[in-house]
């Protein structure tokens, strides 16, 4: 892991309790942009950038180059906003894990999307696997695979700096469901496990926090303290522990109230659907298929 520390910015979205960060090498001011989100008003059906644009001012203001857009996995509780900063810099890749192609297959059937709508991760710039590095300036991303949240779950490390997705939360939040499509508890109790492994003192950027019990959001934690004092999987838990504990916690969870307009966006690289013959873009909902 490289000795140099990425410089970090931090955005807190209110209305999904999604944190999105801008992360660059401070010697050349090149920039990754972690986990993007898109406002969305569900009972209107309207999108707006606000959230994004203030990030997009920062990028401005701070004069960083935006090398990299990168989604942890395809979120299902906020829209991506990852084409209007693709707008703003053309030249910046959009990247996603390679298991992308298996969320696509699946919810293509669920959406009926039919044959058009390409399986094979084409929307995105690039597919990456477990082991790829990618520059930023003087830094190095460092790509791990976490799946069992969804099955193309990754971790960005930057120098001491992790972004884990939605594959664990700050200690007293835990870790995250793993019965959605793709979903797996023992595989995501092996992702931890490799966290676990990085030295104590590296930092772990969360996706989300939604301040259990009322106190402030936190949103930054260590691998030492996650492994000592994480709720579900941390002081040695086993996996039969973990597997056990998920699969009941599971079964009482209702489907997050935008899974339905974000996956359809978040598989299609941020893109709304395509608009139809009267000119309007539409938001599938499947009846019957998911919740309690």
């Amino acid at each position: 892991m490289s000795e140099r520390r990425p410089t970090i910015e931090s955005f807190f979205h209110e209305d999904t309790s999604t944190y999105s960060y801008v992360a660059w090498d401070p010697a050349t001011r090149i920039a990754a942009l972690i986990d993007p989100v898109l406002d969305y008003d569900a009972a209107a059906g309207a999108t707006a950038t606000g959230f994004a644009g203030r990030q997009l001012a920062f990028i401005h203001d701070q004069g960083l180059t935006l090398r990299w857009i990168l989604e942890t996995h395809a979120h299902a509780d906020h829209l991506s906003a990852a084409p209007f900063f693709k707008e703003s810099f053309p030249e910046t890749d959009l990247a996603i894990g390679r298991g992308i192609t298996r969320v696509q297959e699946t919810f293509s059937r669920i959406f009926n999307l039919g044959d058009e709508f390409a399986t094979n991760g084409s929307q995105f710039d690039r597919l990456l696997d477990e082991g790829d590095r990618l520059p930023l300036g003087n830094l190095e991303i460092e790509v791990i695979a976490t799946p069992g949240h969804t099955s193309d779950s990754l971790t960005y490390l930057i120098g001491d700096a992790g972004f884990v997705g939605d594959s664990i939360f700050m200690p007293d939040m835990g870790t995250a469901r793993c019965d959605f499509p793709g979903g797996d508890a023992a595989v995501l109790y092996d992702s931890i496990q490799k966290l676990f492994r990085l030295p104590d003192e590296t930092r772990l950027f969360m996706c989300h926090d939604y301040a259990p019990g009322g106190r402030e959001h936190r949103n930054v934690t260590t691998v030492g303290e996650e492994r000592a004092n994480n709720k579900h999987v941390g002081g040695g838990k086993s996996l039969e522990e973990f597997r056990r504990m998920r699969e009941e916690r599971d079964a009482t969870l209702g489907a997050p109230k935008l899974l339905y307009p974000s996956v359809q966006v978040n598989i299609r690289a941020g893109q709304l659907p395509p608009a139809e013959a009267n000119g309007i873009r539409y938001m599938k909902v499947p009846l019957d298929k998911f919740g309690n």
